[in-house]
């Protein structure tokens, strides 16, 4: 990936709008196919990511412990972090607009994935993310689809000019 895969004249956008691939955004759990993601579909999802300042990505194959993999830059102060979910966002999005599911593992135990992966100090992983063919998007995310928190409405989650 180089500096001009950020480039719209090199990374050709699929016909979904962001906003469309904003509501299409789900943490996918149970709808991975199983099915290889296409090469060129990846490296657009990856290359929305890196589009994103300062970020490293680990890529892995093999669902019990990965194969092959590309550790790129990383930071741990603030910014670094910051700059690393902006890269997951892109890639989220990216990967909707793909037809590309992305789920979060928020549940794991730093240590072991560092060790897992083989990554150095001071690199700090702060996000497993499993990225899939699906069989489908669904429509109602799942904190509400299985009762665990409603959607609040937008006027309650927005303030202004104070907390």
């Amino acid at each position: 990936m180089t500096e001009s895969a950020c480039s719209p004249e090199t990374n050709p956008e699929p016909a979904l709008s962001v906003y469309d691939a904003i509501r299409r955004r789900r943490d996918v759990r149970a709808e991975f196919t199983g099915e290889p993601i296409a090469a060129d579909v990846l490296d657009r999802i990856l290359g929305a990511a890196h589009c994103a300042p300062g970020m490293g990505i680990v890529v892995t194959y093999d669902r019990s412990r990965g194969g092959e993999h590309i550790l790129g830059r990383h930071t741990v102060d603030d910014t670094g972090l910051f700059s690393a979910v902006l890269a997951i966002q892109n890639l989220w999005l990216a990967a909707a607009a793909e037809n590309v599911g992305v789920g979060w593992v928020s549940f794991y135990d730093e240590p072991y994935l560092t060790e897992l992966l083989g990554i150095p100090e001071p690199v700090r992983p702060i996000a497993w993310l499993c990225v899939g063919t699906v069989a489908e998007f669904q429509q109602v995310p799942d904190l509400e689809r299985f009762g665990w928190r409603g959607r609040r409405p937008l006027a309650d989650a927005v303030h202004l000019e104070k907390f």
